[in-house]
């Protein structure tokens, strides 16, 4: 007798920019359907950039995160009505006292699918919001991890200040208004 499975799903791969990568890293850490998180870099024209280099501003980069997921267990475009929850779109070059080009709202698409669906939930998100979405929607460009010590920052370091004042209040936002998608 032979088992028959099911097929694996394909994993697919989303970039996105909320402002600093700790924060989204904290939220899509913890959506079911999300296989791995990474925090990074894309966007910009220096080669291998560091985060002291991106943060100085000049490299065009931005703080991303890569997110691994399973489409069967959450698609593309819930995963973008959690990343409109999660930050303020609104806000050119800015979350809250971060400010600069490396901290912008922006969404790298991997395929022409990815595109159309960024395109109609920000469509979607300027009835939510009451200023204009100034999210930036480009193609995928060259990514580049982050250091070690930024991957997984917030459990790593709860207390710290920035987490504690700054990440905590959008995971716990995330967890009350998307209790249905946290992993078990």
């Amino acid at each position: 007798m032979t088992s028959q499975t099911a097929p694996a799903t394909a994993l697919e791969t989303a970039y996105l920019g909320g402002g600093c990568f700790w924060c989204t890293e904290a939220v899509y850490a913890q959506v079911k359907g999300v296989v791995q998180v990474e925090s990074g870099y894309t966007g910009g024209h220096q080669p291998d950039p560091t985060y002291e280099q991106v943060c100085a501003g000049g490299t065009g980069h931005a703080e991303v995160v890569k997110l691994q997921f399973d489409p069967a267990v959450i698609g593309f475009r819930d995963l973008l009505e959690i990343f409109f929850t999660i930050h303020d779109p609104t806000t050119l070059n800015r979350q809250g006292n971060d400010v600069g080009t490396q901290y912008r709202s922006v969404i790298f698409y991997q395929s022409p699918q990815q595109e159309a669906t960024a395109r109609q939930v920000i469509a979607q998100m300027a009835g939510v919001w009451d200023a204009p979405i100034v999210t930036e929607l480009a193609p995928a460009s060259t990514y580049y991890p982050a250091e070690p010590y930024h991957q997984d920052y917030f459990t790593q370091h709860p207390l710290q200040s920035y987490c504690a004042f700054v990440v905590a209040p959008k995971v716990a936002k995330f967890r009350s208004t998307y209790a249905y998608r946290l992993k078990s």
